[in-house]
């Protein structure tokens, strides 16, 4: 096994770092103290660092001495989300989070330690990179579409040239023994879909409801009709998933309101399916509203790609785990797994590859223990020195590989 060694004062550092950022874990795409986190710990280093005018990004671009000439110079992108879920922690670790209401429960903070240590490896080599670094630290993954607002505002242009691969990595709290990698070639994780669905009708006295257009019932057709629509409306090899999350109508048992909202998560692992949908969705929602002589108003809240993972770049990452942590410690996942993730729209135009990274604490069981956005998922300090250096290795491999 070869491959980059992090001293016991790096080590130090990003455990540091990690378990501040997890102290004080922020939403969305404002998280000034993240932010200001993410700069301290890259100061100093030699990094052309610009921020987020919509949104707190951090993007750092690292040059590479030896290679062609800047025109030609290969770019390897690595990214980490920031941003926490709105959950009130129950992991009782020592570090928990000290705000009511909000918790880095899907590990971004340590992405976030990661992709710090990598920039500190990587810029202690400079002058032996084969080309240039483009650091993309990202808030507003859960549902917030940081990634595409970040894309927006030129981060795959950063370096001036856009990236020849692209690299992340997401720690899991379950589901892997710790140390431990998987990835797939293609669909690697679903695309994400949310819609808001509004019901209006006419609403007063439920003494007289002939009188009325009442919303409830419609909304309740809706449900039971879009579970048909998923079940029987898609090949069952490019399926659906499709949950009603939230519904809300009326404020008395006395009074028929004049709205009724639904909140509807869907999930596709395919092409052919996402490209459908949501179009599909409306068409059911609407023909169970002229039925019941309401309207409807779908709002599309999220739309996350599928994850598409290129063979040649995961075979590429493969070998890389093999090289930096040793033989057997990645495992390749038959299926394409359910949750989202928005680093699907870097990899839309850049080739690349995502990696989970079994984070499980080595005292727990990997298949009992609580998995992401729980309240109570602990994420084990263990992992952050291999997440750094097989992060830093794969963009100083790839380059070498492009130049």
């Amino acid at each position: 096994m070869t491959g980059r060694t992090l001293d016991a004062g790096l080590v130090e550092d990003l455990v540091r770092l990690r378990e501040d950022l997890h102290r004080e874990p922020e939403l969305g795409l404002d998280l000034p103290r993240t932010q200001a986190k993410v700069l301290a710990a890259l100061d100093g280093l030699p990094l052309e660092i610009t921020t987020g005018s919509g949104l707190t990004s951090v993007t750092a671009v690292l040059r590479g001495g030896t290679g062609a000439g800047d025109g030609d110079r290969p770019v390897v992108l690595l990214r980490a989300d920031m941003d926490a879920l709105p959950l009130t922690e129950a992991s009782g670790v020592p570090y928990a989070s000290k705000i009511e209401g909000r918790m880095h429960a899907c590990g971004h903070d340590l992405h976030t330690a990661m992709l710090v240590g990598a920039a500190r490896l990587l810029a202690a080599e400079r002058d032996r990179l084969h080309g240039d670094v483009v650091f993309m630290f990202q808030p507003g993954e859960e549902g917030h579409h940081g990634a595409r607002l970040m894309i927006e505002e030129g981060v795959l242009d950063a370096a001036g040239r856009r990236p020849v691969a692209a690299y992340a990595l997401h720690v899991a709290s379950s589901m892997l023994p710790s140390g431990w990698l998987l990835t797939r070639k293609g669909p690697l994780l679903a695309g994400g879909d949310a819609l808001r669905v509004t019901v209006r009708g006419r609403g007063g006295h439920d003494s007289q409801p002939h009188l009325l257009k009442d919303p409830v019932p419609a909304a309740a057709e809706m449900i039971l009709a879009l579970q048909t629509y998923a079940s029987r409306g898609f090949d069952p090899f490019d399926p659906v998933l499709l949950s009603v999350g939230s519904v809300h109508a009326g404020t008395s048992a006395n009074i028929i309101p004049d709205e009724a909202e639904l909140k509807i998560g869907v999930r596709t692992f395919g092409p052919g399916a996402k490209a459908q949908v949501v179009d599909g969705v409306r068409r059911v929602l609407e023909g169970v509203a002229a039925a019941h002589g309401v309207t409807v108003a779908v709002e599309h809240a999220m739309d996350y790609p599928v994850t598409v993972v290129d063979a040649a770049e995961a075979d590429f990452a493969a070998g890389t785990v093999e090289k930096v942590l040793g033989p057997d410690r990645l495992v390749w996942a038959p299926n394409t797994l359910s949750p989202s993730e928005d680093f699907s729209f870097v990899l839309d135009r850049v080739p690349g590859a995502m990696l989970f990274l079994g984070a499980c604490p080595p005292d727990r069981d990997p298949g009992s223990a609580s998995f992401n956005h729980s309240p109570d998922a602990v994420f084990g300090n263990e992992v952050l020195g291999d997440g750094a250096r097989l992060l830093a290795s794969l963009a100083a491999d790839r380059l070498a590989a492009a130049g």
